[in-house]
């Protein structure tokens, strides 16, 4: 399917979602919506939809009807520039060797190119922002959940081994383990063996939790609705790392672990959110057993998007009882 078609079907569904909401009169379909240069949290992100096209990423905490559908393999087109980020962009070289194929990249990349330098030193402005960048970076870092976003999601949290965020940095390994308590809390509160089990974890980047992980489990969770597929009781585990999961399937031995968490935070955007699958994961699985969708955020696959493509793989790894490497040679 045509991959420029579904982000159109995608866009124009969220926004009579909100128009809806807001008791407005959606756009007509072909229109050009208005331009606006956004912002989340404190860094702007890279806009991959063509100019006349409006980023997907609308925040609503209402459930997504059309999320269900199953959406094609996401490839990630060639970034686009949002009308008003590139078009103000200024070269930082005085006089450039060739302006225009220095503009044209500069238009094609978020990358921190043509900045110029001071000597051996870079310009004062392209110095302050990069440092503004970074410090973004280590706030998602740092950062923690804001508890509303977990109440809209009805997550209770349980926790790793890890204490605090520098022991969290400095030993990654008790990131993937479980505490005690939170095992007898899991099997408390969770229902056992279920066919798909869904976790969220803030991992390295609170902010993307809290820009795209409720989003994306809405769309999850509509997909497979739809699809007929049993899943588990949602909850957060606080300070986790992908390998959490494994302890996951060993308390409450579901068919398939998803795993909602914040990818570590660059200096583009500190808001990307990746979802990690594995079939039946247990103590001792490996990394190839274990599959990915990246960049779900608003300058990347957009998290409605992703949520229902999820639902679709999900399908694929219950029917294969396979996930990661060995997913692809049972396709073969």
């Amino acid at each position: 399917m045509d991959q420029q078609l579904i982000e159109t079907v995608t866009r124009l569904v969220i926004e009579k979602l909100k128009a809806a909401e807001d008791g407005q009169t959606p756009p007509a379909a072909g229109s050009k919506p208005k331009q606006e240069t956004r912002k989340y949290g404190s860094v702007k992100v890279w806009n991959h939809v063509v100019e006349e096209q409006k980023p997907t990423a609308e925040r609503t905490t209402a459930p997504r009807e059309a999320a269900g559908a199953q959406a094609a393999p996401v490839s990630k087109p060639a970034a686009q520039p949002v009308k008003g980020e590139t078009e103000g962009k200024k070269s930082g070289i005085a006089k450039p060797k060739n302006k225009e194929q220095l503009a044209t990249l500069m238009k094609q990349t978020p990358a921190r190119i043509g900045t110029g330098r001071a000597g051996l030193r870079p310009k004062t402005d392209a110095w302050l922002t990069f440092r503004f960048d970074h410090a973004a970076a280590v706030d998602a870092v740092y950062g923690t959940v804001d508890e509303e976003v977990l109440k809209r999601m009805n997550l209770f949290s349980v926790t790793t081994q890890v204490d605090n965020k520098e022991e969290y940095i400095l030993r990654p390994d008790l990131g993937r383990r479980l505490s005690e308590k939170s095992k007898q809390i899991l099997r408390e509160r969770c229902k056992s063996k279920p066919k798909v089990q869904i976790v969220v974890s803030d991992g390295l980047s609170s902010q993307a939790v809290e820009a795209n992980a409720e989003d994306t489990y809405l769309a999850l969770v509509q997909s497979l609705k739809t699809l007929g597929i049993e899943t588990g009781t949602p909850f957060f585990v606080e300070r986790g790392r992908v390998a959490v999961m494994d302890d996951i399937g060993e308390v409450l031995e579901p068919d398939v672990v998803v795993l909602l968490i914040g990818e570590r935070p660059g200096l583009v955007s500190a808001e990307s959110l990746s979802a990690y699958l594995c079939y039946k994961p247990r103590r001792g699985t490996v990394e190839a057993d274990r599959m990915v969708i990246s960049n779900i955020h608003a300058g990347g696959i957009p998290p409605v998007e992703a949520g229902a493509y999820l639902g679709s793989v999900i399908q694929k790894i219950l029917k294969y009882e396979a996930s990661g490497v060995s997913l692809v040679q049972k396709e073969q």
